[in-house]
C-alpha cells in the first residue's frame, strides 16, 4: 500500500516498519505505517472505540473525527510525524501516532529528539498486549528518524496506558501537570526494556503454540467420504486417542443431509459448525487451500495445521503460494504448523491429541520433539514407541512457514509437562535467537539437536534461511556454547533423550561398570576412555550371576561416593541345563530397577545382547516382579551433591502406582529394610534405558555428563572485567571508524591499511609490533637500525603471507651484515622486492604462535575465535569459537577446548605460557566487535604468547556499514 506523492514528497514509503507479531493472548496482528489510502478504516476503527477510551485519548469527549481530523491522521512525513497501525483481518484495532516537539512543546522538525506520542486501542483488544507491542515498534521507528525521547500526557484514571508505560523497561521520568500525569521516556535501549520484550516475546510466542496443541476443538477439512485419505486418517487418530474436545468433519462434498461420518459432526464448510473451532486441520489439495483459510479465518479459528503438500518444495511457483498462505493466515490472528506438515500430538491426559498421520504414536512421557521431516519424524515415533520411551509433545512442522522450533523452545521452557526437548533441523532461520532461546532454555531442561543439511546448498527447498558463511563445526561450538547438545544422528539423539528423560544428571565423569561379562565390560571401558569420562576397571559378576547379584552389585555401586554414574552390562546367563536363558529379562530389570530406586540418585543405563523382554521391562513405566530384597546400610550421598543441577529421578507416567514413600522421603531415600526371607512383588519406580551397543550407552552418558557440567557452570555467569573499560577509548574508535567508512560508505566495506588497522586495535588496547618497509637493503638496514637488532624480515605478498614454509620470513637476524645477507637470499629465492613486499619488524619473546579471530556471520552475529597458528587451525580444523560478546569464562574457555591446549599449559616440560595475557586480548577484541558492529572482521596473526605476556605480531581488520540487530529490534514473526 504505497503513499500519494502528496503524503510524502521527500521519503518514500518505509516498507521495513511492516511487521507481523503475536500478541499476549497467542494471536497474530500486523503493524504497518498509517497511509492516505486508510482514511475509511480509520474512521471505522474510531467507531468502534468506547466514548470512555476516547476521552482517555483526546481529554474531552470527542464522538467522532473530523475530516481535518481523519485528513491529519492518514497524512504523514515519515520523518516528524509518523502514524502505526495494528490491523486483524485488513481493519484496525489499534493506533499509535508521534509527533516531533520543540523544548516548548509545539510541533517541531529535525534536530529536535523529542516527540510527543499517543495510543488508542480498541477496547474489544485491549488486554491482549497491543499497546506493548505498539510502544516496541514506534519506538523504534523514533531511534531511527533520530529522536531519543517520547513524552506522553495521560489521564490519572487511565491506569491502563500508566501501566504499558511503567513496565515498558526504559528510562522514564513521571510528573502530575495541569491535572495528568506527563511521562518521559529515554527511548535508548537497556537491559532492563530488553529483558521486558523478550519476556513478553516468550509468553505471547508460547502462548501461540499452546493454542495449536491444546485446543478445545478441531475440525478437519478435507474428511474423505470414504475410509482412508490423509484427512479421514487425521480424524481417525484423533478419534483413537481419545481427544478430549470436540471433533468436527468438513468435506464441501458431504451431501446436504449427511449429519455425521465415523461419529463426527460433518459439514460442508467451517462456517456451518455453530460452536468455536479452535484448531483446524488442512488436508485438501493446495489450490483450495485459501479458500479454507479464508473460511477459518471468518469463523474465528485461532490456528491452522496444514498438511497439504505443494508448497516451497515444489519450486518458485510453490515458495510464492507458500508466502500467500501465511500472509493469509497471519491477516485473521492465525499461526500456521506447515504447509507439508506431519501433524502434531499432545499426551497430556487434559487434551489427547494426536492430530497427525502417526500409524503409532508412543506413551505419554516427558520428552517434546519436533521435527522439520515428516520421514524423520514417522522413523523417531517408531523407535521411541519401540523403546518405550513417553512423548509430552510432538510436532512435524514440514516447510515450517511459520511455527518453528524457536517457538516450541518458548513453549517447551516453561511446559511442566517435558523435561528433554529433541529437535531434528534442517534449518535454523532464526540462528541468533535459536542460540539464545536454546541457552535459555537448556538452563532448566536438556536440549538435543541433530542438524540435517549440514553442508553449504543442500538447505531443503522449502525453507527460507539466510545465508550463512560459518561451517558446521564452528555452528556446533556456538550450540555448545549455548548448552544444547549437539549429536549426529537421530539414533543417537533418541539414545541421549532416554537417558536424560529418565536418569539423574550424573555429578561428575566417574563411571562404575558391572556385568556377567568380561568382555562386554572391557569394550565398556574403552568406550568410556574414548569419550573423556574416567571409568573404574569394570567388575565382573561372571556369567553365574543371578538378577539378585545384579541388584546387589548396582545398589553397591550407586552407595559409592566415588561413582557418578553405573554401566550395567548383560549377556544371556547359563541355566541349570547348560543352555544360555535369555528369557529371564523381566526378572533382571525389576532387579536393577529396583536398585536404582532406591539408592542415590545416579544414572543408570544398561547394555544388552539378546536377553528377551529386558529393554521392554525397564522402559515399562512400572514393574512388580519377585525379587529378593537387599538388605544393607544407608547409603551415603553423592559426592558434591550440591554442585549437581537439581533433576528428579526417572518419573512415573500418569498411570500405575508409585513407591511408598514415608513422609519427607525424596527420589533418593531407600525404602525400609525387610525380612530377608520375604519375596513380595516390589513395585519399581523408573525407566532405564537399555542399549544394544557399549558405545551407544556411553556416548549418551558422555553428553549427559558435559551437559550436567555446562549447567553446574551455567548457574554463576561469566562476567567481562571492569578494568578493561579504563584502558578502552570507545567513544573515539567509533568516531575513526566513522571517518574510515566515510558520509557514503561502500557497502560491501573496505580492508584497512596496516597503520589504520593498528591505530583502530590501539583504541582498545591491542597493540601491534610495528613493521617498517624495506623496499630495498638499505631500507631494510635503516628500519632495522630504527627498530633495534635482532629483526625479522617478513614478505607481506598475499600469497606468501603467513607461508614460513615457502622460506617468505627470515628470523633473528642479529646484525646488518645478517640482515643484508637474508635479503639478498629472499628476493633469489622468491622474486623482486615490489612483488614481495618486505618488511622489518624487531623480534618478539620465545612463545607459542596462535590466531586470534573475530568475524561477522549475517545470520549467527559475532563469532570470536581461537587456535594455534599453521597447521593445527589451517589444517586438522583445530579451532575454537565463542559468541560475542564474551564473558572471562568464554574466554578461558576457548582457549581450553582445542585439542591442542596442553601446548599452552607446559606440554611435556616445556613452560607454560602466559594465558592470562591471551584471555585478556580475546576480552578486547570481544568488545571492539560488540561495540561497534561496523567492525565486521578482525584477525590477528600471529599471536606469539610467551611466559610473560604476548606480542601481536600481524593485524587485518575490515570495516562495513553496520548491518541491521534483528535480534535487538522490536518482536517481529519473520516476513514472507
Amino acid at each position: 500500500m504505497q503513499p500519494t506523492p502528496e503524503q510524502s514528497p521527500h521519503h518514500a514509503y518505509p516498507d521495513h516498519w511492516e511487521a507481523d507479531v503475536v500478541l499476549r493472548d497467542g494471536g497474530t496482528a500486523r503493524i504497518r505505517p498509517i497511509t492516505t489510502d486508510d482514511a475509511e478504516r480509520l474512521v471505522s476503527f474510531y467507531e468502534q472505540v468506547s466514548d470512555e477510551s476516547k476521552y482517555y485519548r483526546f481529554f474531552a469527549p470527542y464522538p467522532r473525527l473530523s475530516a481535518k481530523d481523519v485528513h491529519r491522521f492518514t497524512h504523514h512525513d515519515y520523518v516528524d510525524r509518523v502514524g502505526l497501525a495494528v490491523t486483524v483481518g485488513g481493519e484496525f484495532i489499534a493506533t499509535v501516532r508521534y509527533d516531533r516537539i520543540d523544548a516548548t512543546g509545539r510541533p517541531a522538525s529535525a534536530p529536535a529528539d523529542e516527540a510527543e506520542v499517543a495510543f488508542l486501542v480498541q477496547d474489544a483488544h485491549q488486554g491482549r498486549g497491543v499497546a506493548s507491542a505498539l510502544l516496541e515498534h514506534i519506538a523504534a521507528v523514533a531511534r531511527e528518524r533520530g529522536i531519543r525521547r517520547f513524552a506522553a500526557e495521560v489521564l490519572p484514571a487511565n491506569n491502563k496506558m500508566i501501566k504499558v508505560f511503567r513496565d515498558a523497561g526504559y528510562t522514564q521520568q513521571r510528573s502530575f501537570e495541569d491535572g495528568s500525569v506527563h511521562l518521559t521516556l529515554d527511548l535508548e535501549p537497556t537491559a532492563e526494556s530488553l529483558a521486558v520484550q523478550r519476556a513478553r516475546e516468550q509468553r505471547a510466542e508460547a502462548r501461540s503454540v499452546q493454542r495449536l496443541i491444546a485446543p478445545g476443538s478441531v475440525a478437519v477439512i478435507g474428511t474423505g467420504r470414504n475410509p482412508g485419505g490423509v484427512g479421514r486418517t487425521v480424524l481417525r487418530n484423533l478419534l483413537a486417542a481419545g481427544f478430549t474436545g470436540r471433533t468436527y468433519a468438513v468435506n464441501s462434498a458431504f451431501a446436504a443431509d449427511q449429519a455425521t461420518i465415523d461419529g463426527v459432526p460433518a459439514h460442508r464448510s467451517i462456517g456451518e459448525i455453530s460452536e468455536p473451532v479452535d484448531l483446524a486441520v488442512v488436508a485438501v489439495p493446495a489450490d483450495r487451500v485459501p479458500e479454507a483459510v479464508t473460511d477459518c479465518g471468518e469463523h474465528g479459528v485461532q490456528g491452522l495445521v496444514v498438511l497439504s503438500a505443494g508448497y516451497a518444495e515444489w519450486g518458485a511457483e510453490g515458495r510464492e503460494r507458500q508466502r500467500e498462505l501465511v500472509r493469509q493466515a497471519r491477516s485473521y490472528g492465525m499461526r500456521i504448523i506447515g504447509p507439508n506438515a506431519f501433524g502434531v500430538i499432545n499426551n497430556s491426559d487434559a487434551v489427547r491429541l494426536n492430530a497427525s498421520l502417526a500409524p503409532e504414536s508412543p506413551a505419554p512421557g516427558r520428552i517434546g520433539l519436533f521435527t522439520q521431516s515428516g520421514a524423520i519424524g514417522i522413523a523417531l515415533l517408531s523407535g521411541l514407541y519401540r523403546r518405550g520411551a513417553g512423548l509430552s509433545t510432538f510436532i512435524s512442522a514440514g516447510n515450517r512457514a511459520d511455527i518453528s522450533g524457536n517457538d516450541f523452545l518458548q513453549y517447551w521452557y516453561e511446559d511442566p509437562d517435558t523435561d528433554v526437548a529433541l529437535l531434528y533441523l534442517e534449518s535454523i532461520g532464526n540462528p541468533r535467537k535459536f542460540t539464545r532461546l536454546a541457552r535459555r532454555t537448556a538452563a532448566t531442561k536438556p536440549v538435543v539437536v541433530v542438524k540435517g543439511a549440514r553442508h553449504s546448498g543442500s538447505t531443503p527447498p522449502g525453507h527460507a534461511v539466510p545465508v550463512s558463511r560459518i561451517p558446521d563445526a564452528t555452528v556446533s561450538a556456538l550450540m555448545r556454547q549455548a548448552g544444547v547438545i549437539r549429536v549426529d544422528t537421530v539414533t543417537e539423539m533418541v539414545d541421549a533423550g532416554l537417558l536424560l528423560a529418565d536418569q539423574p544428571l550424573p555429578a561428575g565423569p566417574r563411571i562404575a561398570i558391572l556385568g556377567n561379562s568380561e568382555s562386554l565390560g572391557l569394550l565398556t571401558y574403552d568406550a568410556c576412555l574414548a569419550e573423556g569420562l574416567r571409568p573404574r576397571p569394570p567388575r565382573d559378576l561372571t556369567t553365574a550371576a543371578t538378577p539378585q547379584d545384579f541388584r546387589e552389585a548396582l545398589a553397591e555401586a550407586l552407595a559409592d561416593s566415588n561413582c557418578d554414574a553405573v554401566v550395567v552390562t548383560a549377556i544371556p546367563w547359563v541355566g541349570e541345563n547348560g543352555e544360555a536363558e535369555s528369557g529371564d529379562g523381566e526378572v533382571l530389570a525389576a532387579a536393577l530397577r529396583t536398585a536404582a530406586a532406591t539408592g542415590p540418585a545416579k544414572p543408570v543405563a544398561v547394555v544388552h545382547v539378546e536377553i528377551g523382554g529386558l529393554a521392554e521391562a525397564l522402559a515399562a513405566a512400572t514393574s512388580t516382579a519377585a525379587v529378593p530384597p537387599v538388605v544393607r546400610a544407608s547409603a551415603p550421598a553423592a559426592p558434591d551433591a550440591s554442585a549437581a543441577p537439581a533433576r528428579r529421578t526417572a518419573p512415573t507416567a500418569p498411570t500405575g502406582p508409585s513407591v511408598p514413600t514415608t513422609p519427607g522421603d525424596g527420589p533418593t531415600q531407600q525404602r525400609s529394610d525387610t525380612d530377608p526371607g520375604d519375596t513380595p512383588a516390589v513395585p519399581v519406580l523408573g525407566r532405564i534405558p537399555a542399549y544394544p551397543a557399549a558405545e551407544r550407552a556411553v556416548r549418551a552418558l558422555a553428553e549427559a555428563v558435559k551437559y550436567a557440567q555446562w549447567r553446574r557452570q551455567a548457574a554463576v555467569p561469566g562476567k567481562v572485567p571492569e578494568f578493561l573499560d579504563d584502558t578502552i577509548d570507545e567513544a573515539g574508535a567509533a568516531a575513526r571508524i566513522d571517518a574510515l567508512l566515510g558520509p557514503d560508505p561502500d557497502p560491501r566495506g573496505r580492508a584497512l591499511g596496516h597503520d589504520e588497522a593498528c591505530e583502530l586495535l590501539g583504541r582498545y588496547g591491542i597493540t601491534v609490533r610495528p613493521t617498517l618497509p624495506a623496499p630495498d637493503p638499505d631500507a631494510a638496514v635503516a628500519a632495522a637500525a630504527r627498530l633495534g637488532y635482532p629483526v625479522a624480515l617478513k614478505t607481506t605478498a598475499p600469497h606468501l603471507r603467513h607461508r614460513a614454509d615457502l622460506g617468505g620470513v627470515r628470523l633473528d637476524l642479529a646484525n646488518e651484515a645478517a640482515l643484508r645477507r637474508a635479503y639478498g637470499e629472499l628476493t633469489d629465492l622468491l622474486g623482486k622486492p615490489t612483488e614481495l613486499q618486505p618488511v622489518v619488524q624487531s623480534m618478539a619473546p620465545r612463545g607459542v604462535d596462535t590466531v586470534v579471530r573475530a568475524t561477522i556471520d549475517p545470520a549467527a552475529g559475532a563469532v570470536l575465535s581461537f587456535g594455534l597458528a599453521g597447521a593445527p587451525s589451517e589444517l586438522l580444523g583445530d579451532t575454537a569459537h565463542r559468541l560475542v560478546p564474551a564473558t572471562d569464562r568464554d574466554a578461558a574457555e576457548l582457549i581450553r577446548s582445542i585439542r591442542a591446549a596442553p601446548v599452552l599449559f607446559g606440554w611435556r616440560g616445556s613452560a607454560p605460557v602466559d594465558t592470562a595475557a591471551l584471555e585478556e586480548l580475546l576480552l578486547r577484541l570481544s568488545r571492539l566487535v560488540d561495540d561497534h558492529p561496523e567492525v565486521v572482521s578482525v584477525a590477528l596473526e600471529p599471536v606469539v604468547v610467551a611466559t610473560q605476556g604476548l606480542t601481536v605480531l600481524g593485524a587485518s581488520v575490515r570495516l562495513a556499514p553496520s548491518p541491521a540487530r534483528t535480534d535487538l529490534g522490536p518482536r517481529r514473526l519473520p516476513n514472507y
